[in-house]
């Protein structure tokens, strides 16, 4: 497992054509690229596009030497981060220089490294372009582009141009051969939603089929389920700029559930700015991971790993390949000593506490509630060294089975949330959390926390309506670990882990209820 602050750096010599073989797997090698990015200081004042283009030659000298660096390690494809190139907080008139146009799909296949006359202000693109051509390796980043429409035309806005938050994809060769608009903004004033969700899927010659979305967008089902169980899509490149937010949103712990919970590959570039809290990169197969993650300093960070061609070979006995599927007869398996137990519960106006008459534990007798990520949570204290804690909020139940390894007197609650999440966004969620909390008082759980001393084993379940369960666990320092197992039993999912090498921060089932949105 890796530490927090560790970035992880291998590398295979291949064909830029083929995957390798290693042990009788099939892996290409991959880059991602955690860039800390030039801000422009005054990103509100009107430019022009000689200004525009000479600010963002800063960022982009730094791309072209990763992709140097990359290619001598044999990637196969890179990935670099959303808003890397120009930054952000810009208005809708202030980031309008810093705008390549992209041609709709009908004038592609372009290559504008050979071709860079073909259309006006592209310069950004053909610098990309060139790139990926000198490297001989597909590229994946982010910039802003621009469209003409008609403004007498329903839905185009009145200066007579779209502007979108664009990924754009070039081959080996520098031929651009997809794009993507950003579905799902997050204060983007300068930036269009389009119209129509796009779903954007390219084949390469060393892994079939990519998909390829952006930030916010992994928290809702268009675009990103329905690319990976629509379009049977297996690997996923995800530019990002994501500010962390523990103990239940940071970069990498989103990026290596998400990967978990459909059973793939995420190739994920984050913005570097620890100033605004902004880190984890990492490149995640089902049950292997090489990230980045590292608060101290302010420096990019290149990360290159093999990736396993058929992701579920590289899954583990830990993962329940049905684990999409409700209502799943299993033999219930629990990590620790099945205590023999009866159910009683309270009930007041906003949820339900159900604690359990343990005949050899002393069990939680009280709950309280405290605000988790802008939401009411309602948690139960874990109050002895080990036994089992329920709590229930709406249709939710959770149900945790513990035994704390290594003591301290650190304060734990077990949380519970079935709601609509209203703050910087608006989607439903079922949560069942195991949260250190920020001091010794119970308002202090949903505190921000990012170390640890108390090891805890457990098994943690909860009556789930959605079938998107997303499990995530960090560890002492921000490191992530994995379950032993986890996946859905007799009507409940569930995650236990055994092997827990350093104190626990979060262990979650995080539930996203997309049609309550």
């Amino acid at each position: 497992m890796l530490p927090a602050s560790y970035s992880l750096i291998i590398w295979i010599v291949c064909s830029n054509f083929l995957p390798c073989k290693v042990r009788g797997m099939e892996y290409y090698v991959a880059a991602v690229y955690e860039h800390h990015v030039f801000l422009n200081p005054n990103s509100t004042a009107l430019s022009d596009r000689n200004s525009a283009l000479e600010f963002m030659s800063k960022n982009l000298d730094i791309y072209e030497k990763q992709v140097k660096t990359a290619a001598k390690k044999g990637a196969q494809i890179i990935v670099f981060p959303e808003d890397g190139i120009h930054g952000f907080n810009y208005t809708r008139q202030s980031i309008y220089p810093y705008l390549d146009y992209v041609p709709p799909p009908h004038l592609l296949p372009w290559n504008p490294c050979l071709e860079p006359h073909k259309f006006p202000d592209t310069e950004v693109l053909q610098r990309l372009s060139c790139m990926a051509e000198e490297g001989r390796m597909y590229l994946i980043a982010n910039l802003g582009t621009k469209m003409p429409c008609q403004p007498l035309i329903a839905q185009c806005p009145s200066d007579g141009r779209f502007q979108f938050n664009t990924n754009v994809v070039f081959d080996d060769k520098g031929t651009l051969v997809a794009t993507y608009f950003k579905q799902n903004l997050y204060f983007e004033f300068g930036f269009d939603t389009p119209h129509e969700v796009q779903h954007v899927v390219f084949d390469t010659p060393f892994a079939n089929k990519f998909a390829l979305f952006t930030c916010f967008d992994i928290l809702f089902h268009e675009p990103t389920v329905s690319l990976v169980e629509k379009y049977k899509v297996k690997h996923v490149l995800y530019p990002t700029a994501w500010m962390n937010q523990l103990p239940l949103l940071s970069a990498i712990q989103i990026q290596r559930g998400f990967a978990t919970a459909f059973n793939i590959n995420v190739l994920a570039a984050n913005i570097h700015h620890t100033t605004l809290g902004m880190t984890g990169s990492g490149i995640f197969s089902p049950s292997t991971s090489s990230y980045h993650y590292d608060m101290t300093n302010e420096h990019g960070t290149l990360i290159i790993a093999k990736v396993p061609v058929e992701p579920s070979e590289d899954a583990s006995s830990y993962h329940d390949d049905q684990n999409l599927l409700l209502n799943i007869e299993m033999g219930p398996t629990i990590l620790l000593n099945e205590l023999q137990h009866s159910q009683v519960c309270e009930k007041d106006e906003r949820s339900v506490l159900c604690k359990s008459s343990v005949t050899t534990k002393q069990m939680p007798t009280s709950f309280f509630y405290s605000e988790m990520m802008y939401d009411n949570f309602t948690f139960t204290p874990l109050t002895s060294s080990e036994g089992i804690a329920e709590v229930c909020a709406g249709t939710l139940c959770c149900f945790l089975n513990y035994r704390k390894a290594i003591l301290s007197d650190e304060f734990y609650a077990l949380g519970v949330f079935d709601g609509l999440h209203t703050v910087h966004g608006t989607y439903s969620l079922q949560i069942c959390a195991l949260v250190k909390c920020g001091g010794l008082e119970p308002q202090t759980c949903g505190h921000e926390v990012t170390d640890a001393e108390s090891v805890i084993q457990f098994e943690l379940r909860g009556n789930f309506t959605t079938r998107h369960i997303f499990p995530l666990l960090l560890t002492s320092g921000v490191t992530l670990q994995l379950p032993d197992s986890w996946g859905w039993k007799s009507n409940y999912c569930y995650m236990n882990a055994s092997n827990v090498s350093s104190g626990l921060v979060t262990a979650a089932l995080y539930g996203r209820y997309y049609d309550r949105d």
